[in-house]
């Protein structure tokens, strides 16, 4: 989870696609998508790396 802002955004997403490429896909999948959640973003959206950048708010009911 990030607070939410281009610079923290990227750095989740890095990390993200750095542990996914760290996963011995013939032990178990690969993830099925990744998202770094945020606490301030005004909208979820998926980037062109394939990451998801969902706002907190959108996990309520």
């Amino acid at each position: 989870m990030k607070l939410g802002g281009d610079k923290l955004i990227n750095e989740g997403a890095q990390s993200l696609k750095k542990l996914a490429a760290r996963i011995d896909t013939e032990k178990m999948r690969e993830p099925a998508f990744m998202m770094v959640l945020c606490g301030v973003a005004p909208f979820a959206y998926k980037r062109e790396d394939g990451v998801y950048v969902v706002p907190v708010t959108c996990l309520k009911d």
